[in-house]
């Protein structure tokens, strides 16, 4: 698997973001995946090279939407052998909720916001995330995080499939390089969502609401 450090050339300047309009209806949420230690660590075995340029990014969003008094949700990938399925199957290592590199990076406040556990790529999956959603009455659901071609895009396709208007800036998700990437981008952005940037999503927020 090649590895490589590359959302500091992604050019969003030619997105058009005409497809933000769909966060000025309904009430959105900001979904953050994973911004886990054990992603973000060089030391860590699935350390993802871009990870750590999103940090700045999703604070500056998760930032916009607290201050509007929208709704941000935080998930960490945990396993047991009891939940793991498939999972302990596909990796060699899973990651345990004892294992200090599940945490939550220290440059994320989370005291404000709810964090949820999940076992599986989806974090509709086996959470109580849907549940969550609907107390808050969430119609649109903005989706950020690594990695952009797992996680991502699993959970992408099933908020879309639940009825929440969705989207997923093209500079706020991470995978293990430029390839997977674009390619899971560029799947998704024709049956589930158009592609826009981190940017246009914090204006919206702050503009409209």
């Amino acid at each position: 698997m090649v590895r490589e450090r590359y959302l500091h050339r992604l050019n969003t300047s030619a997105l058009d973001n005409r497809h933000i309009g769909m966060l000025e209806e309904g009430f959105p949420a900001l979904l953050i995946l994973n911004m886990q230690d054990y992603f973000l660590s060089s030391s860590s075995p699935a350390f993802v090279p871009s990870a750590p340029d999103l940090i700045p990014v999703l604070v500056r969003l998760a930032e916009a939407f607290q201050c509007r008094d929208l709704p941000v949700v935080y998930t960490k990938h945990v396993n047991t052998s009891e939940n793991a399925g498939m999972m302990a199957v596909r990796w060699k290592e899973l990651i345990a909720a004892e294992n200090p590199l599940s945490r939550i990076n220290s440059a994320f406040d989370t005291s404000w916001d709810a964090v949820l556990d999940k076992p599986q790529y989806d974090a509709f999956h086996n959470t109580e995330l849907e549940k969550l959603l609907k107390q808050m009455e969430v119609t649109s659901l903005v989706v950020t995080g690594v990695l952009t071609d797992v996680c991502c895009a699993t959970t992408a396709r099933s908020a879309f499939t639940r009825g929440y208007r969705t989207i997923m800036p093209v500079d706020s998700t991470a995978a293990m390089n430029m390839e997977l990437h674009r390619a899971a981008v560029t799947a998704m952005s024709y049956g589930f969502f158009r592609p826009v940037s981190a940017r246009a999503v914090e204006k919206t927020i702050l503009s409209v609401y």
